[in-house]
């Protein structure tokens, strides 16, 4: 869904986000479930381990943070890579809160809700603006990041907390996401309801649904996934995303 609001920019600045069309969401679903698979893949195929997978997706996503932000418009390549990084990172905050500190998730889930809920509150009343249309200063780009991560986190503590915590299976969790995201768009579409809140909530929903997705297909069949396991599905998943993002960067040139 594209956000239909206006709000003041800074010239200097172009708008570091692309447009939300259906490639943006396409994208974004599929990077929540590399970010999933990613970070099992390196904790547990590889043998990194929880805390080595963190320090190294770590440096690897402040360092395209960095070159992200330090740009004055948007590229499709720098923009997306750092959206798959946050998403694995986002993902190992909330396993180091749930494997390593023994946080239960419904708490993980409140506490990034609240930690979302805040950014949003400190940016609005700094910015005037939420909207993805103009992300085109410093400042608004850092709460932009800032609240992306907390999605992220957001995403991976719900969507663990639906399929294993209270145990609904990956399966009916997409479901129940994807039906979410589904009534979103109804509202926004039918109901012409605010673009800048639709837009929000769909975007943390995403998040939920791409971790169901790609714990169903990864995980074994005895826990109710499809057994394709983490490099597969990585794999999988990358390579569509390298293609969309590929697509975009040669119509982002011309």
């Amino acid at each position: 869904m594209k956000t239909k609001d206006s709000g003041a920019g800074v010239a200097a600045w172009g708008n570091k986000v692309p447009e939300a069309t259906l490639a943006f969401w396409l994208i974004k679903m599929m990077s929540t479930t590399v970010g999933e698979t990613a970070a099992d893949f390196l904790n547990a195929d590889l043998g990194f381990g929880l805390a080595g997978t963190s320090a190294v997706v770590g440096v690897l996503f402040f360092v395209a943070l960095f070159v992200q932000m330090s740009a004055r418009s948007y590229h499709p390549v720098r923009y997306w890579t750092t959206v798959l990084l946050i998403s694995v990172f986002g993902t190992l905050i909330t396993d180091n809160l749930t494997d390593v500190l023994g946080v239960p998730l419904a708490w993980s889930t409140s506490a990034f809700l609240v930690l979302l809920l805040a950014v949003f509150s400190v940016w609005y009343a700094r910015e005037k603006t939420l909207s993805i249309h103009h992300v085109d200063t410093p400042a608004r780009e850092g709460f932009y990041w800032l609240a992306i991560l907390a999605t992220f986190a957001l995403g991976t503590a719900a969507g663990d907390w639906f399929s294993e915590g209270l145990q609904l299976g990956y399966g009916a969790s997409a479901i129940l996401f994807g039906t979410a995201i589904a009534a979103v768009a109804f509202i926004y579409y039918v109901l012409d309801s605010p673009p800048v809140l639709c837009f929000w909530i769909a975007y943390v929903l995403t998040r939920p649904l791409g971790a169901s997705i790609g714990d169903g297909m990864a995980q074994a069949r005895d826990v109710g996934g499809l057994g394709l396991g983490t490099t597969v599905t990585s794999v999988i998943f990358l390579a569509v995303i390298v293609l969309f993002v590929a697509g975009s960067a040669i119509r982002h040139r011309r």
